[in-house]
């Protein structure tokens, strides 16, 4: 027994431990008890159509290395979804060293560098496993409460990812996102 609780001690402490993962900056501009306006800069994104479920690979493998330069780029945070087209995209923001000139040139031509602009976004965080029901319920409840506050949603929802899969659910930080007229 006592064996056992020390695995899922250390389990507990290694899953809880902060990522040193560079993330993307805002200043939060408002706040309440249910969600929270954030003013973001224009983040350098590769992006990749995630319909088939292999958008997380083909992207992580463009950050390993598998691209024009074989250069390695460290992961950041966080990992969104949404859906543009029709069809649902995934996003990893490249380190802000990066800009469009000199972003390595992506091997996969389903890989794209997009700058995303900047602006003003709606964010409720949630923990959890980061299942569509999750993300629905989340997005659901934003949605409703920026309605009543009469602001402008002029996005599709985004879905923030921050942990690895295998951090425990309780500790996984997750997102919601929309870009709102402030």
């Amino acid at each position: 027994m006592k064996r056992i609780l020390v695995i899922l001690i250390s389990i507990l402490t290694l899953s809880s431990q902060t990522m040193a993962y560079e993330e993307a900056n805002y200043e939060v501009v408002k706040e309440n008890q249910e969600y929270e306006i954030r003013k973001y800069s224009d983040r350098l994104v590769i992006e990749t159509n995630s319909i088939e479920g292999n958008g997380f690979r083909k992207l992580f493998n463009y950050i390993s290395g598998n691209n024009e330069e074989s250069q390695e780029i460290k992961m950041t945070v966080p990992v969104t979804q949404e859906i543009k087209n029709g069809s649902m995209t995934m996003q990893f923001y490249l380190p802000l060293k990066f800009n469009k000139d000199n972003a390595p040139k992506p091997s996969n031509s389903d890989i794209k560098i997009l700058t995303i602009e900047g602006g003003y976004y709606a964010v409720i965080k949630y923990s959890g496993r980061s299942s569509d029901k999750n993300f629905l319920k989340n997005k659901n409840i934003l949605e409703k409460q920026l309605k009543q506050d009469n602001i402008t949603i002029i996005s599709p929802p985004i879905r923030a990812s921050y942990n690895s899969p295998f951090t425990l659910p309780m500790l996984k930080r997750n997102e919601v996102m929309y870009k709102i007229n402030l």
